[in-house]
């Protein structure tokens, strides 16, 4: 299934503030706050390498030029891997403003995977691939029963048909189906250009938002795989120290 990853496009989310891990993201961004002394946004570009993925997009915003100078300085050290950038210096998009931003970067016949540098994970990307084109759905979700209280609704056929946060009791629900179970997303999706032509034009829009709007005409379902692989958000100090204890006993990540 690596071959099948050496031909589609990917994105990394790596503009985002990081207003959560300060005071470590006052004097740089995100994607480059280390875990295990290497950087996330490494962590995520050497994860697509091993997957056999060898072109990827990062967005830049939140000190954009720290970001650029890393991915330079990555990509002539690994040759294999074309690595573009997207810059939003301008105008921070979130995750699906950012792959909107991008989209002329991207092959328009491949499908787009796409996952956040904040996420260190070794998330097996060539099944949620896979999945997808077996589907044959227009976007993707990996998903996993883990504690959280924004959840994915999933109908009897595994199509995405809202989002609930079971902690307020904040509820959407675009597609007027039953719902079989609630799941997690993981950050990780495949999706396809032509779904993402449907949103133009460019502004910021968060993914979630994105799928929920078109979940009513388009099939968006979910890859669900609870065991077998690593994952931490790594948004706030506390999770943070999570994914660094857990590279300590696990050295092999990294």
């Amino acid at each position: 299934m690596n071959n099948q990853l050496e031909d589609i496009n990917s994105m990394v989310f790596a503009a985002g503030l990081g207003t959560r891990l300060a005071p470590l993201t006052l004097t740089r961004p995100k994607a480059l706050v280390e875990v295990a002394g290497k950087p996330l946004l490494a962590h995520a570009l050497d994860h697509l390498r091993a997957s056999g993925v060898r072109r990827t997009v990062v967005n830049i915003h939140h000190f954009a030029g720290q970001v650029a100078d890393f991915v330079r300085r990555y990509a002539a050290a690994h040759p294999d891997i074309k690595i573009e950038l997207s810059d939003e210096s301008g105008c921070l998009l979130d995750t699906a403003g950012g792959l909107l931003k991008a989209l002329p970067l991207f092959d328009p016949t491949k499908p787009i995977l796409a996952l956040n540098a904040d996420v260190l994970s070794n998330a097996p990307v060539e099944v949620l691939l896979h999945e997808h084109r077996r589907s044959h759905r227009m976007a993707t979700l990996l998903t996993r029963h883990r504690p959280t209280n924004r959840l994915l609704m999933f109908d009897p056929h595994g199509r995405l048909c809202g989002w609930c946060n079971t902690a307020s009791g904040d509820e959407k629900r675009p597609v007027d189906t039953p719902f079989v179970h609630r799941a997690a997303f993981n950050g990780f999706q495949i999706i396809e250009p032509q779904l993402l032509q449907q949103l133009l034009p460019v502004r910021p829009l968060p993914i979630i938002d994105a799928y929920l709007s078109l979940a009513d005409r388009f099939d968006i379902g979910e890859c669900n795989i609870d065991e077998g692989y690593y994952w931490f958000d790594v948004g706030t100090t506390d999770k943070l120290a999570q994914a660094e204890a857990f590279a300590m006993n696990n050295p092999d990540i990294v």
